[in-house]
This record gives structure tokens, C-alpha cells and sequence, in this order.
């Protein structure tokens, strides 16, 4: 018997059953609630910018980002997609070319027409012919490493007007801290916040989101942060959502430049661009 509290009115139980969220006799584990509730939660804040970008034009463009198995392009078609008589359509981006495949399967077997799947890496979809020049909306759900930056630059390029991000494992700033360790703890008491190597990676990743928050803020968006779900659920838990305002942007830009230069960050100034 199907879980229903779980599960949203008109939720496709057939896609839950191929995304195995659901078994095919409607159970649903521990790991499959969990899953199912966090992509639901996110809906509930993509929603409202999907019917913002329909007040304004009748067809909208997403692109997700590391999508793996797609689960958040899957549920948005199922919950929202389906439901629009226009050209909407999501892209899902991803380099492993076995989930391509596969989301490319089911999204036939479920006749979801308006979805599209590309393996690329996200670096490579910024120049891509097969996608848009612009685009509405983009996520990046859990996109490792450097992935969620070039998921903010794709953003960038592609005009967005709203950028949804959960952040994941991002090394690059803590790499650099701790490569600089030893200058830096000559410069002051501030070097304490990251001298123990557990507190390096915390702190660079603490740190990457501000940066990112920042690089946001000076291209003129307004950026809220907020958590995903309850810690019980995941510990990679911090939820972007940026939304183009064409806010002033010197201010933050200013900021930006000032944080990488206070903690010796000089060399990553082209990851977290500004105009």
C-alpha cells in the first residue's frame, strides 16, 4: 500500500516507482523518504519562481545541473511541466553518459516530452549549441566540487533570473587556505579560525558559499540562504536561491575583493568573477 502523506496530490506513482522512491508494491524505506522529501521540500520553493517567470513570458527554460539520475527534473516535470499547454522544457546536464541514457529512457516511457538530456559537463554547457541563449531558471542540486561555480557562471551567461543552489563538496578554497597556512599565520590571530585541518575544510567550505553569495550579489541579484531540510536528513543542507533584481553592485563587489585579499584567496579571483 502506497505511503500517501508522503506523497503530493497528482505525483506520478509510476515515476516514484522508477526513480525507486517507491518499491513497486508502493513501499517506501528510510532512504526513500528522505530522498523524496527533500526534493519535494525544494519544490516547494521552486514553485513560486516557476509561476513568477510565467507572469512574465509563457514559456520557461530550465536547466539542471549535475542532475544524476535527474530526480529534481523528473519531479518539477511531473508536478509542474506537465501541467503547461506551451514550449517550457527543462535540460538536465550531466557526464555520466549511463544516467543520460537512462533519463532519456524514462522520460520517453513516461511520455515527458519537453525533456531534454546532455552529457556534458557543466564547464562545456555554457558554450553548447544545443542549448539556449538564455534561459530562466537554473539548479544545481548537490553538484560536486568546482560544478556549483560553473553552474553560477552558466547562470550568469545565460541571463538567469533565478539561480537555485545546494551546495557540495567544494575543495578548492580550502586547497588554497591551507596552502598558504604558513604566511598567513605570521599576519595575525584570524589564521586560528583554520589552522587545524578539520576546521580548514569547514571553514573553505563555509567560506566558498559566502564567496559565491557575494559574486551573486555584485552581477545584481538578491540572495537568500536558508536551509533545505532538517539536519536529520543531510548534512549538506544549505539552500541558494538567487533572484535578479539588477541590484546596485559595487558594494559587494568591494566585499568580494576585500574577503579573497584578508584571507590570502588572491589567486582564485577568476572563480568568483565580477563585473
Amino acid at each position: 500500500m502506497t505511503e500517501k502523506h508522503e506523497i503530493k496530490p497528482g505525483q506520478s506513482l509510476e515515476l516514484l516507482k522508477e526513480l525507486h522512491i517507491l518499491t513497486r508494491d508502493g513501499k517506501m524505506n528510510q532512504d526513500s523518504r528522505r530522498k523524496l522529501k527533500q526534493v519535494n521540500h525544494l519544490y516547494q520553493f521552486i514553485e513560486p519562481l516557476l509561476n513568477d517567470v510565467l507572469q512574465d513570458h509563457s514559456d520557461i527554460t530550465l536547466v539542471d545541473h549535475g542532475a544524476g539520475k535527474s530526480y529534481l527534473g523528473f519531479i518539477l516535470y511531473d508536478l509542474f511541466f506537465k501541467y503547461q499547454d506551451n514550449n517550457s522544457r527543462i535540460f538536465g546536464i550531466e557526464t555520466r553518459d549511463d544516467l543520460v541514457e537512462k533519463s532519456r529512457i524514462l522520460a520517453k516511457h513516461l511520455q515527458f516530452p519537453r525533456m531534454s538530456f546532455l552529457n556534458q559537463s557543466v564547464a562545456e554547457s555554457i558554450h553548447s549549441d544545443a542549448l539556449p541563449e538564455t534561459v530562466d531558471i537554473v539548479t544545481a542540486l548537490h553538484a560536486c566540487n568546482t560544478a556549483t561555480d560553473d553552474a553560477i557562471l552558466f547562470a550568469l551567461k545565460k541571463t538567469a533570473r533565478f539561480i537555485v543552489l545546494v551546495p557540495c563538496c567544494q575543495a578548492e578554497v580550502a586547497a588554497v587556505l591551507r596552502k598558504n597556512k604558513g604566511a598567513a599565520l605570521a599576519s595575525g590571530s584570524l589564521t586560528e579560525v583554520w589552522r587545524h585541518p578539520l576546521h580548514t575544510r569547514e571553514f573553505g567550505s563555509l567560506v566558498t558559499n559566502v564567496l559565491r553569495c557575494l559574486q551573486l550579489e555584485a552581477h545584481g541579484y538578491q540572495v537568500n540562504v536558508t536551509e533545505l531540510v532538517g539536519w536529520e536528513h543531510s548534512m549538506k543542507n544549505e539552500l541558494i536561491i538567487a533572484s535578479y533584481k539588477d541590484l546596485p553592485r559595487r558594494r559587494p563587489t568591494e566585499r568580494l575583493n576585500e574577503l579573497l585579499k584578508t584571507l590570502g584567496l588572491e589567486e582564485l579571483t577568476h572563480r568568483f568573477f565580477t563585473p
